[in-house]
């Protein structure tokens, strides 16, 4: 035994170096192929971990099929990293499983894999794979025009969506009128037409796309009852949608609506001036010192811009719609309420709702004090 005893000395000095070799020279080996180790790894798990993917690397660094297709692939909510990778390998993305998720733990991104929805193929490595797995972000857009909205307004939403349009390519698109629809005919721009809704859009739909939906979802909306009582109003369709608009501006509460439509369609039954603030609010444009597209109130001074939208200054409706109009405010338009109001006011109370009144004494009389 003393005679093995130098033996042994030697075979364990010679193990602990080549131990303490594998220790330094598997993980900085794997680093420079799969980038550092996730912190969280204590030293035995990074050895171990670095010594599985140097095992496996053909099964991570090169694609299953460079020819292959793009396909869906779904992450649940709580979906386990073993059951994502199991997928992967089932469904003809990854050769291996085991590898795929070896590589996941070493990274560190097994804790931040997002559920969504995945455009992948077979032609990523399970490396690229892996990463495309950090960023859930829908290859689809939802974008919401509200009603009311005028088109700077919708273009001032677009920055935020996700959509690939810039704001100042729809509003040059939106400006010029798509005259295929017939409901379009005359028109100078496409404003009152973009249709106030939610729409779920491909997050790289073009600009041309993006317009011809909401107008295109405009026309689903006029339906012949609706065309029908726009000309018992004796309004073309793009009068119609110009009077809804200002009605949509006016109204606070939906209730109103056909009460307000009533109000203008005496005053263009007698030749009267329409009188809209709306109308004064979207010639004025911009009020930089409010941050809106509307102010509110305006002023004396206000009412004498000269616009040809101006109603105080010019009778009739305006050229154009001033904004988009809800379906509600279309329908008040087709479907007024019967009423021998000439005028209306905002209720002293702030509840939104107004006071209406058949002779200018009485519209003086309903002022607040």
């Amino acid at each position: 035994m003393r005679k093995l005893a130098p033996l042994l000395l030697v075979i364990t000095i010679i193990l602990c170096i080549c131990l303490g070799l594998a220790v330094f020279m598997i993980p900085s080996r794997a680093a420079q192929i799969y980038g550092p180790p996730s912190a969280r790894l204590s030293i035995p798990q990074r050895v171990q971990y670095s010594a599985l993917l140097l095992w496996s690397d053909g099964l991570l660094t090169r694609p299953l099929n460079e020819t292959g297709g793009e396909q869906t692939f779904a992450i649940e909510m709580g979906e386990s990293v073993d059951s994502v990778a199991a997928h992967l390998q089932e469904v003809g993305l990854i050769r291996d499983a085991e590898a795929f998720r070896s590589y996941l733990i070493y990274s560190g991104l097994d804790t931040s894999i997002q559920a969504g929805q995945y455009k992948l193929s077979p032609t990523l490595s399970a490396i690229d794979i892996a990463h495309e797995f950090q960023d859930a972000t829908s290859e689809e857009v939802t974008f919401v025009i509200l009603s009311g909205w005028r088109m700077e307004e919708i273009a001032a939403a677009i920055p935020t969506s996700g959509l690939s349009v810039t704001a100042e390519e729809f509003l040059n698109t939106a400006r010029r009128p798509m005259t295929s629809y017939d409901y379009l005919e005359g028109a100078t721009t496409n404003e009152g037409f973009l249709f106030p809704d939610t729409y779920v859009l491909s997050r790289n739909a073009t600009v041309t796309e993006m317009v011809n939906t909401f107008v295109r979802n405009f026309g689903f909306r006029l339906l012949p009852d609706l065309r029908n009582g726009f000309a018992q109003q004796n309004l073309t369709v793009y009068q119609a949608v110009t009077l809804a608009s200002i009605v949509e501006r006016e109204a606070v509460q939906d209730e109103e609506k056909a009460m307000i439509a009533s109000v203008y369609l005496n005053r263009l039954s007698i030749g009267m001036k329409l009188d809209a603030d709306p109308t004064v609010q979207y010639a004025y444009g911009y009020d930089f010192m409010e941050r809106t597209w509307w102010k509110n109130p305006l002023d004396l001074q206000d009412l004498q811009f000269d616009s040809p939208y101006n109603t105080y200054l010019y009778a009739g409706l305006p050229p154009a719609p001033i904004a988009n109009p809800s379906l509600e405010a279309l329908q008040a338009v087709a479907f007024p309420a019967a009423t021998p109001y000439y005028f209306f006011r905002a209720k002293c109370d702030g509840s939104g709702f107004h006071d209406f009144s058949e002779t200018f004494e009485e519209h003086l009389g309903n002022g607040c004090q």
